[in-house]
């Protein structure tokens, strides 16, 4: 049996300003770091020998796994950072409070833009002020847009060493994560709407001898949003 542990960073600076974040590359609250040392102690407990370390290239995403990995006892591994596990691109929603913008626009307006898979928010204008600090090629990204590059990843970098027997932790963020529990667990587009990834809550993921799910579960079970896969 071998194990997948993903875990979604600790909360950042925007995450407590309720902002939305993106690709803005915003630094973890001392709250948000505290969330990774717990996750870590967590993690620890289970006394996995991990063969692979991923996260995203974004600070929030990598400071949290090192403060895993501090925990763990593990400062001296390989770090695998890919731009493919990144967060959505908000668009121009990027670095707006979400309660201005849900007086704005409407609650549900609000909700199609942060859980709908395949509706993305306004693309970044020109005059944006993260314009020119983030890849301005792409403007705007839904669901279905983070799914198409989080994806094909997964399954040409980890997916083999999951059938290798190997044990993986991947730290990235809420919606690459949603993306690839909709792989892992088959969720439809209908349902994923009702998926929230908790900040730095570890989900477990154990596989059989055929590769198969054998069961998970999130560690910290008082956070533990109600799992809703294989839907």
């Amino acid at each position: 049996m071998n194990n997948l542990i993903l875990v979604r960073h600790g909360q950042s600076q925007w995450n407590q300003e309720r902002r939305f974040t993106g690709w803005a590359d915003i630094g973890l609250t001392e709250y948000g770091e505290l969330e990774a040392k717990l996750a870590g102690e967590l993690i620890k407990e289970l006394n996995i020998n991990f063969d692979a370390y991923f996260t995203s290239q974004l600070k929030r995403a990598i400071n949290t796994l090192e403060i895993i990995l501090k925990v763990l006892n593990k400062t001296d591994v390989e770090i695998i950072k890919a731009a493919a596990l990144n967060e959505r691109m908000y668009g121009n929603l990027t670095g707006l409070n979400k309660d201005q913008v849900i007086e704005k626009y409407g609650s549900e307006q609000v909700k199609i833009w942060r859980r709908s898979f395949d509706i993305s928010p306004p693309p970044m204008e020109s005059g944006h002020p993260y314009k020119n600090k983030i890849d301005s090629k792409i403007l705007t990204e839904s669901l279905k847009d983070t799914f198409e590059r989080v994806v094909p990843y997964y399954n040409k970098n980890v997916e083999p060493l999951i059938k290798s027997k190997k044990n993986i932790l991947i730290v990235f963020h809420g919606n690459s994560c949603r993306a690839l529990l909709m792989k892992i667990f088959n969720i439809s587009q209908k349902k994923i709407v009702d998926v929230e990834v908790k900040t730095a809550n570890p989900l477990l993921i154990r596989f059989d001898e055929n590769s198969h799910i054998k069961d998970y579960k999130y560690l910290d079970q008082k956070r533990a949003k109600k799992i809703l896969f294989n839907v």
